[in-house]
């Protein structure tokens, strides 16, 4: 929008200036789970087990690129129940922020369904079909989740085209010393192939620096 200015010299003449168009700031943000989550996922059964529990998270990432999302799914379970609290999948182009991977989208349904900040009171584990990148480590201990579950490594999203950002060496033992273990390599060969198989098929790699 661009905004005029109008005055009044000192010889009564009326001045018309223009100024550089101004941002129209966005007053907020509506995540919506796609339609086909509800539609096409079994979201009443308990997963009782690891294998049961990432089974699901790699089919919300293997139908989100049938749907034209991106390749990562995650759940949030809670640990005795095997009862999902939060579901996500990658949301980044379809609702252009790069923030909403699916590790984080799953944390902000659950903390949205129960209703608080934290998930520290209840015992919760978040189960993802990759590795988290450097954005949503960092999202699962502020989150209060007690346990994380992982699938295809984090040099499979890497061979993908997918940069994951930096870390330590030691974030698993970083993460424990901090109250939330961590399991790896949960079915990682079949989370592997939908990231692999979204790279063969020319998904979009919507990494830090690459322009949209």
């Amino acid at each position: 929008m661009r905004v005029r200015r109008v005055a009044v010299d000192d010889m009564g003449r009326v001045q018309v200036s223009s100024t550089k168009p101004v941002m129209s700031l966005a007053r907020n943000l509506t995540i919506r789970l796609p339609d086909w989550m509800f539609a096409e996922l079994d979201l009443q059964s308990a997963r009782r087990t690891d294998e049961e529990r990432m089974t699901l998270a790699i089919e919300v990432a293997r139908r989100n690129t049938e749907h034209g999302g991106g390749p990562f799914g995650a759940i949030v379970v809670e640990a005795e129940t095997g009862s999902i609290v939060g579901l996500g999948s990658n949301l980044v182009v379809g609702h252009a922020c790069s923030l909403l991977h699916a590790e984080i989208v799953a944390i902000l349904m659950a903390q949205a369904g129960l209703q608080t900040y934290t998930l520290a009171g209840g015992n919760y584990e978040l189960v993802t079909s990759s590795a988290p990148c450097v954005q949503c480590l960092g999202a699962v201990y502020w989150s209060g989740l007690r346990r994380m579950v992982c699938g295809a490594p984090l040099e499979a999203a890497e061979a993908a085209g997918f940069d994951e950002g930096p870390r330590s060496d030691d974030w698993k033992e970083q993460l424990a010393r901090r109250g939330v273990s961590v399991t790896e390599g949960v079915l990682a060969e079949r989370a592997t192939d939908v990231l692999l198989d979204y790279a063969r098929g020319g998904g979009i790699l919507y990494n830090a620096r690459v322009r949209a």
